[in-house]
């Protein structure tokens, strides 16, 4: 399964993740990149030059990470976003719904 923005993961056991005391943990994902066009620091060894970024509770910072160091949970059925005077909230299935303008 793919993961996208807004999916729920759990990030997995390797030597980086329990040196930052991150393995186990439940996170949100923010975003995903190109780390040869960001220059963004991965977690992990890329297998392709992608990376995704996970919100965990309790950090102020959030981690990007090899996206083989994550296992989906779920897709965030709940999870609101606005942009300017639009709404959306995320299904069951992944998919966003968009609520009437705000």
């Amino acid at each position: 399964m793919n993961i996208s923005f807004g999916d729920n993961v759990k990030i997995l056991a390797s030597s980086e993740t329990d040196a930052l005391g991150i393995s186990g943990k439940l996170g949100q994902v923010y975003g995903e990149t190109t780390p040869s066009v960001t220059s963004m620091e991965v977690i992990g060894e890329l297998a392709e030059d992608y990376a995704i970024n996970v919100s965990i509770e309790g950090f102020d910072e959030t981690f990007w990470l090899a996206p083989q160091l994550l296992e989906f949970v779920d897709h965030g059925q709940g999870t609101a976003l606005e942009i300017g005077n639009r709404k959306a909230v995320r299904r069951a299935d992944g998919s966003w719904e968009e609520l009437r303008e705000l």
